[in-house]
This record gives C-alpha cells, structure tokens and sequence, in this order.
C-alpha cells in the first residue's frame, strides 16, 4: 500500500472489506475506521508532535479540524498553571536598582 502524501489516504485499490472495520475482526464491533484515525493523531498529538505536522499527517485543509486532536490531561494543565505562575512571581519579584557607581578622580 502506498502513501499520496495526504494523510492516511492511499494510493492502492479499497479491498472487498473496505466497509468494514479492522477492530470488526478482533470482536470490536463498535468502533469504526475513523475511531482508530482519531486514537492515533491523538496518539501524535501527546507524543508532542506539532499541530502544524499532525495537520499534514491528516490531511486537514484547516488546522481547526487538528485542533481537536490535542486532550492535554490533568498533568499538563497542572504544568501548564506552575508555569504561568513561576512567570507572574517573576514579573512581582522587587527589582532593585543596581548600585551608584562612584567613580575615582
């Protein structure tokens, strides 16, 4: 099976299946072909593969459409929140003024 460059799109003929699912033969009837694309740019996504490089991988013509990709979990957004409060405690921390430079004459 070759690959166009689109995605998941493929170069070679459907087989007689192509309705079917590859989860229908190992007894999972209710997920569908689309189930699985979805599970593995998911899968990209938390691997820390860029949106703009996911989108290729897709084959979205809008990023929208990959945005919905990404489900950052409990410990991102908790890394995330450390983050932004580290920069704030930066952005309030007193800065003092360097020293007057007296200078010998």
């Amino acid at each position: 099976m070759g690959w166009t460059g689109r995605g998941a799109r493929s170069t070679a003929a459907k087989p007689a299946s192509a309705g079917r699912s590859p989860a229908t033969g190992l007894g999972f009837e209710h997920l569908r072909r689309h189930d699985l694309r979805h599970t593995g740019l998911t899968w990209f996504a938390d691997a820390g593969v860029p949106l703009h490089v996911l989108r290729r991988i897709a084959g979205h013509g809008s990023p929208t459409t990959t945005q919905r990709y990404p489900h950052p979990d409990v410990h991102e957004i908790t890394v995330a929140g450390v983050a932004l409060s580290a920069y704030f405690d930066v952005l309030r921390a007193p800065r003092s003024l360097p020293s007057p430079v007296v200078m010998p004459r």
